[in-house]
């Protein structure tokens, strides 16, 4: 769990103690029976419903909803955003986020109204959580960025700590764990000079869970077991932090092949949870537990909690884990065997990680991550340019000082010459710091851009590769052991086929943008029958792709351009790849070209499903890498279109399209007339 995920709020009553005081509940009781004034009664409702949280959560539950009952009849708006906030904390508790964030959102509405920007940072941070929970990180990491935002903005250090903390856990979720660490650190930095107690106990579980996905064990344990210390020192929520730490402990116990350790402590965590009725945490104790006995080859036992666990994830929505549970699952049918389930649960893993790590998802990451740190620049640029402004000031100040000294004193020649020279030499300093600093921002750029085009690399690689192998593997398999009839073996070569098609384009798609960043492509002139080519590569196309889609040549004969043969070759390939995959069976697809004085403008159409304004906006851009399914469900990598721009500009020609939704699309790209 998040830090700072759950939050119980009050307007004039003091921060209670969460520790369970029969006394402490009789007075509150004896308050409410006796007062008369609704506000107060929600108040301490709320503070009856803290006490009982951790303890007994039914009755906490049954408190707030009388609570939320007053606030509503009475239209206590400002106390019926705070009881919905205390309803998420508890539904986060039992590990149902989806409900906890219907909740959030209905706070979240409320300070809206009331222009409450402190309350509204918090409820930010808590739908953050609530979908890290789920395992939508597109959606946490939105939702963690406004909240810093917001904080920023009303000088609320703690919250940016948080949200900070928060961003860290969500970037350790897509493996970035470098860029996590250095959000974690700096979190923790901010929240100590906020004196935060708590922040030790959350950055050294987050810390320890890194190194755990880095496989560094003994780091990952030491980093733990100061978390478990910090925790109970500070004396934390016990059934917030301590079980999840409890958890991890187990897991890498269990990597170092200790099993009775892993035992213990996954025992251990599972008595904190049944405390507060998690049963998504319950569901991941469940499924370590499970690996214990996997490994120790108790596979019936271990099958019932992990297919337990799992049912439990999917009902929650609780991608993460579910992911987990399949993957788990298929591997114990895989040692047992039993290949059918063990692929059947391997299809499963990778059609719920599908949808978790969706390019549609990447890609909002990726734009919302270069907007947040965009942002942050420029706030960087205004604060540095005003501190040039004042640096500027002051060396005026100093020409002056210098000069009016010079008038009044009337020094020598040589002490005037002296003066003036040391104020030039000044002056090419400072040109010279300008000049490099411009020089400096220029190469930070250029290695942004690198970095971004080496991680839409590494993305397209270990999520579109991956799929065909593995698939492959698991037929080899099964075929292997007699396990596939004829039949089946024909639908799923079909299948196979299909992926390997993928895939081949895939790679050289990769090549052609790998060699186009390192500029190794050099262009090489010569001249191409447009016609012919179109036609070559009409003939290829036909014969590989399986809708019964008509394509026309329109090009006229001996229609000669200028341009790299092998470079336009691929333009046109991709661009009659793309509108196959975006029509329909019996659609028509035609291929044209028009003079234009200099130049011949090809075109490429068809009648297929069309594409949005929005989308036709970034098509073409090399941050966005946009692709969707075609309507056989063909998938794309994103990159085809962004090579056909740079490959045609190459050509020093341009590319450009025309789109309605439902009417299809046509796709221009000019190159020079030949002699």
């Amino acid at each position: 769990m998040l830090k700072g995920s759950l939050f119980l709020f009050f307007f004039s009553i003091a921060t209670i103690d969460c520790s369970f005081g029969q006394s402490k509940v009789d007075s509150l009781n004896s308050l409410l029976s006796t007062t008369n004034d609704d506000s107060s009664k929600v108040e301490i409702l709320l503070k009856l419903a803290a006490e009982y949280q951790y303890i007994d959560l039914a009755k906490s539950i049954e408190f707030l909803d009388n609570a939320l009952k007053i606030s509503e009849e009475k239209n206590l708006l400002y106390m019926k955003a705070f009881v919905y906030n205390n309803k998420a904390s508890a539904e986060n508790i039992k590990g149902d986020y989806s409900t906890a964030i219907r909740y959030d959102d209905q706070a979240l509405s409320i300070f809206f109204q009331l222009k409450d920007s402190a309350q509204i940072v918090k409820c930010y941070n808590n739908l953050g959580t609530n979908y890290y929970g789920l395992g939508k990180f597109d959606e946490a990491y939105f939702y963690h960025t406004q909240s810093y935002r917001m904080g920023k903005s009303i000088g609320d250090k703690l919250q940016i700590a948080i949200s900070l903390h928060n961003l860290g856990s969500v970037f350790k979720e897509l493996g970035q764990y470098d860029k996590a660490s250095d959000y974690l650190k700096l979190s923790l930095s901010l929240s100590k000079e906020q004196k935060d107690e708590e922040a030790p106990a959350y950055f050294y579980s987050e810390i320890g869970d890194l190194y755990m996905r880095k496989n560094q064990f003994d780091s990952a344990l030491i980093a733990l077991r100061s978390a478990l210390t910090f925790s109970r020192t500070v004396r934390l929520t016990i059934n917030e932090l301590e079980p999840i730490i409890l958890i991890n402990i187990a897991r890498s116990y269990l990597h170092k092949n200790d099993r009775s350790l892993a035992r213990a402590y996954y025992d251990s965590a599972s008595a904190l949870f049944k405390k507060s009725e998690n049963v998504f945490v319950l569901a991941k104790t469940d499924l370590g537990r499970g690996l214990v006995l996997l490994s120790e080859k108790k596979y019936k036992q271990a099958q019932a909690l992990m297919e337990q666990s799992a049912e439990t994830a999917h009902r929650l929505n609780a991608w993460t884990l579910e992911v987990e549970c399949y993957k788990e699952l298929s591997r114990l049918f895989e040692e047992i065997e039993d290949f059918k389930k063990s692929l059947y649960y391997f299809k499963r893993h990778q059609a719920v990680e599908d949808s978790m790590f969706s390019q549609g998802m990447q890609a909002r990451i990726f734009q919302d991550q270069i907007r947040f740190e965009t942002s942050s620049k420029d706030e960087q640029i205004i604060s540095l340019t005003k501190q040039e402004k004042i640096r500027r000031d002051q060396i005026r100040k100093q020409d002056l000082v210098q000069n009016i000294l010079v008038v009044t004193t009337a020094l020598t020649a040589v002490l005037l010459f002296s003066v003036y020279r040391s104020g030039q030499r000044r002056i090419k300093i400072n040109k010279l710091l300008l000049e490099h600093q411009d020089e400096i921002k220029k190469r930070s750029q250029e290695l942004e851009q690198l970095n971004q085009v080496k991680d839409k690399f590494f993305s397209i690689i270990s999520h579109d590769l991956r799929s065909p192998i593995n698939a492959l593997s698991g037929i080899l398999e099964l075929m292997a052991k007699d396990q596939i009839t004829p039949d089946e073996f024909l639908a799923l070569n079909k299948e196979l086929r299909l992926q390997f098609g993928h895939t081949k384009t895939l790679i050289n798609n990769l090549l052609d943008w790998t060699l186009l960043q390192m500029d190794k492509l050099k262009i090489q002139v010569e001249k191409i029958d447009l016609h012919v080519l179109a036609d070559n590569n009409i003939k290829l196309l036909s014969s590989l792709h399986y809708k019964e889609i008509k394509i026309t040549n329109e090009v006229a004969p001996l229609s000669f351009a200028l341009g790299d043969s092998n470079m336009i070759n691929l333009v046109l390939r991709n661009l009659l790849t793309n509108a196959i995959k975006f029509s329909e069976a019996g659609d028509l697809i035609e291929v044209a070209a028009k003079l234009d004085g200099e130049n011949y403008i090809v075109s490429v159409k068809d009648n297929g499903v069309g594409i949005s304004p929005e989308v036709q906006k970034i098509l073409f851009e090399k941050t966005s890498g946009y692709s969707t399914r075609g309507t056989a469900n063909e998938k794309g990598t994103g990159l085809g279109l962004i090579l056909c721009k740079e490959f045609v500009e190459r050509n020093g020609g341009r590319i450009w399209l025309e789109s309605e939704l439902g009417k299809g699309s046509t796709f221009f790209f000019t190159i020079k007339k030949g002699a």
